[in-house]
């Protein structure tokens, strides 16, 4: 820790600069769970470093993603509960570049928040941390800002970055999606991290009791339901990768499936998806219900229990589904490609 840095003028107009260093002594020992053998600097730089290994790939692209959590984060503020958001951060950084068949190398987040509390901040990069690891990702730098009278006290924003790395000719595209091919789910586990402006106004979140039990969420309540971090799919995906030629992937986030899944069909192609096969989470079910919304709005906000889509020739079905339940997928099939021009139809 800096114990020569110190301004009493500066911590005078809301900004301990001590608490900052006090916040990464604490955070040292999460981000060292997650080093992976191409990490070359410490935290604390200017400036992340990781070499990359090329083993294995003659022409290597770098894929780059970055998003934040949303208003999610109110969920967290309310329930006082902030280690499982950095999950969340991290989850919609890896899903989407995972879309493209990048495998991720590093991450590094920002925190903005109106007071630096150290253990909140411990806590908010351990969720990081977490979700670095289920990615396979080193967390190698990050940003935290104090702002005082910009942020409330109690309150932060966070975002994140990851840049991942693929073999040109093992991108994922649809050039050779066709009619007959098959749409696999991955479930997802909640509302991951998307529509939560309308899920606070259909439940009236900073008003209502979101910490009692509720019977149709299986005895938990609204808050816990509603803060379940948003599932990982990079390793399940890979080991896919490894073995069967995948035509498309869609990772299922806001604008739920009339937004995402046309993202990685073809014109002239439309993924006919069943919604009677889709199962849908409770959690949804009484969003809809409390709401009043209509079916289509759902499939049009939210991820319904599809966290990712997954297209493959229909002769590679089996063994897709194979290899995704061996890696803790519990991948079911949802639909198939069909001639059209609408990209998404759910019958």
């Amino acid at each position: 820790m800096n114990n020569n840095s110190k301004s009493d003028a500066y911590a005078a107009a809301g900004v301990d600069i001590t608490a900052g260093y006090r916040a990464v002594e604490l955070m040292k020992s999460h981000i060292a769970r997650t080093k992976t053998p191409g990490v070359c600097s410490d935290i604390g730089g200017f400036g992340g470093m990781f070499e990359l290994d090329l083993t294995g790939i003659t022409r290597p692209i770098l894929v780059s993603g970055t998003d934040g959590v949303g208003t999610k984060l109110k969920m967290a503020f309310l329930m006082d509960k902030h280690d499982t958001v950095g999950i969340d951060c991290v989850a919609m950084c890896v899903n989407d570049i995972i879309c493209g068949g990048a495998k991720p190398l590093y991450f590094l987040d920002y925190i903005a928040c109106g007071k630096n509390v150290p253990e909140r901040m411990e806590a908010i990069v351990k969720g990081v941390c977490d979700g670095c690891i289920q990615s396979g990702a080193a967390l190698v730098g990050g940003e935290t800002a104090e702002m005082p009278g910009f942020y409330p006290e109690d309150e932060y924003d966070l975002a994140g970055y990851v840049t991942g790395v693929v073999d040109k000719d093992a991108i994922i595209d649809n050039n050779t999606m066709e009619a007959g091919d098959i749409v696999i789910a991955l479930p997802s586990s909640g509302v991951h991290s998307n529509g939560f402006s309308l899920v606070r106004k259909v439940f009236d979140v900073e008003n209502a009791d979101i910490k009692s039990p509720v019977e149709a969420l299986g005895g938990k309540s609204i808050g816990e339901t509603l803060l379940t971090p948003t599932k990982i799919y990079v390793k399940p995906v890979l080991a896919l990768l490894e073995e069967v030629k995948v035509k498309g992937i869609s990772h299922i986030t806001g604008g739920g499936f009339y937004e995402n899944i046309p993202r990685s069909i073809p014109d002239g192609l439309c993924a006919k998806i069943q919604k009677d096969a889709v199962k849908v989470l409770p959690i949804f079910k009484l969003i809809a219900e409390v709401g009043g919304i209509t079916e289509r709005d759902m499939f049009n906000t939210f991820n319904m229990g599809v966290g990712m889509s997954i297209v493959v020739k229909k002769e590679d079905a089996d063994k897709a589904l194979e290899i995704l339940k061996a890696n803790g997928e519990d991948a079911y099939i949802i639909g198939e490609i069909i001639e059209g021009d609408s990209k998404v139809e759910l019958c």
